[in-house]
């Protein structure tokens, strides 16, 4: 099922998207903004930096890296999940890539073509 370009959609997408967000880390991002075409919805979003990962960042960098990988791919799980239950949209692939010095992640939802 194709999801429609509309400012609504966009809303509850942002919303969902903040959910996740605010469910795994406490609280939901400094800016974000979605954007829909055709087969591709990105979110763009800028977060929140953890006081949990400033302390790690200066006791143990390797750890905190490992620990926003694996969180990463949770938000991922948990995205993809959500899309699929409350747009019933079809996904094929789910990509994201976080950057932890900026806080900013970039997230493609790649959906399948129409039969």
């Amino acid at each position: 099922m194709p999801l429609i370009d509309t400012n609504e959609n966009k809303k509850k997408l942002c919303h969902l998207y903040n959910e996740i967000s605010k469910s795994l880390f406490g609280f939901g991002t400094t800016l974000l903004r979605v954007t829909i075409d055709d087969r591709i919805v990105t979110y763009y979003a800028k977060h929140r930096r953890s006081p949990r990962s400033d302390a790690l960042e200066g006791e143990a960098p390797t750890l905190k890296h490992e620990v926003d990988f694996y969180m990463s791919s949770i938000y991922k799980k948990k995205l993809r999940e959500k899309l699929e239950q409350e747009f019933g949209l079809e996904i094929e692939a789910l990509l994201r890539d976080y950057d932890p010095g900026t806080q900013w992640a970039i997230t493609n939802v790649i959906l399948h073509e129409p039969k």
